[in-house]
This record gives C-alpha cells, sequence and structure tokens, in this order.
C-alpha cells in the first residue's frame, strides 16, 4: 500500500511538472505573438483580451495533458514523455492556428489582443487553442 502511494505520488509530481513547464512555454509563446509585455497587459493593465488568449492557452495544455495521463499505460516515463511530446505539438498548432485566423481574418489579431477594449474575436481565438487542445487530446486517446 505504501510503495503504491509512494509510486502514485511520483506519477502526479511528474505529470504536474510536465503541465507545468508545458504551460510556462505555453505562456512564453503568446507572449511572443502578442506585441508588448503579456505580464504587464494582464497582470498591471488588466487587459481582457490579453488574459482570455492566454487562459485559452493554458486550457488547451492542460487537455493535452490530461489525455496523455488517461493514455499513458505504458508507465509513467512513457506517460510523462507523451505529456511533453503532444503538448509541444499543441502548442506549436496553437500559434500556428492563430497566425493563420490572423491572416484570413480583418486587422491584426496581435493589435486587438493588446486593445484594451474587450473585442469577440479574442473568444474566436480562445475557442480555436482549446479545439486545437481537444483534437490532440482526442488523437491521444
Amino acid at each position: 500500500m505504501i510503495k503504491d502511494l509512494a509510486q502514485e505520488a511520483v506519477a502526479a509530481l511528474a505529470y504536474s511538472g510536465a503541465g507545468v513547464a508545458l504551460m510556462a512555454l505555453g505562456y512564453l509563446l503568446v507572449d511572443i505573438i502578442t506585441p508588448g509585455k503579456l505580464h504587464e497587459l494582464i497582470w498591471v493593465r488588466r487587459n481582457r483580451n490579453a488574459s482570455v488568449l492566454l487562459a485559452s492557452n493554458i486550457l488547451g495544455v492542460g487537455i493535452i495533458v490530461v489525455a496523455a495521463i488517461v493514455a499513458s499505460e505504458g508507465g509513467i516515463a512513457k506517460g510523462v514523455l507523451y505529456s511533453f511530446a503532444y503538448g509541444i505539438i499543441g502548442l506549436v498548432v496553437m500559434a500556428l492556428a492563430f497566425l493563420l485566423l490572423d491572416l484570413v481574418t480583418p486587422g491584426k489579431l496581435g493589435e486587438i489582443l493588446v486593445d484594451h477594449e474587450p473585442h469577440p474575436a479574442v473568444w474566436v481565438s480562445a475557442a480555436v487553442h482549446i479545439a486545437v487542445g481537444a483534437v490532440i487530446a482526442a488523437a491521444l486517446l
């Protein structure tokens, strides 16, 4: 019983570490693709648009990590590796989807994100992030 608990605790820590690392990478990617400094936009200027986009990115990554955990029948090492691999794929696809959406819609999405006024286009971009996470999660399961 204690051995099982210890193994499960190690697994929880490993998956948590993978998830937090991927979410941090997601933060950096959103910071790169949006004009300005993301921490200033969200925590200083209280920009809702940037907050919605970042939150959707984190949710998308979380969905992928959860699916990797569920799909990891081969043990902790394989599951954490799958989490990282599919998480990276998800982040890359989210960034590409953001750029593609920016190309096919009017205006510059990056500029809309830093605008202080809430904009419905941000919700569309956020939905794309969550949908990408769900699609990649389904590919895992």
